[in-house]
């Protein structure tokens, strides 16, 4: 190995080395997706209540959505 080589690995090791790398900042693409499918999904849960209780039920379904996309789109595929 150069000494040009050990002395960037020494300096990288120096800089970078020592920190924890973390995700800092994010698109939010996922995050306004999901914003819009939760309102969506509340909208039709809601709209679809016949009972207080009923819509009670369509906000926590409205919560968890993608778990219902994703069921539904799978029984689909598996025919």
């Amino acid at each position: 190995m150069k000494e040009s080589d050990k002395k960037d690995m020494e300096e990288f090791k120096n800089c970078c080395g020592k920190h924890k790398w973390h995700s800092r900042g994010r698109s939010g693409g996922g995050n306004a997706v999901y914003g819009l499918g939760f309102i969506g999904a509340l909208i039709f849960f809601i709209g679809h209540a016949t009972t207080f209780w009923a819509g009670v039920l369509g906000f926590f379904q409205a919560l968890v959505w993608p778990a219902f996309l994703v069921y539904e789109a799978l029984k689909v595929l598996i025919k």
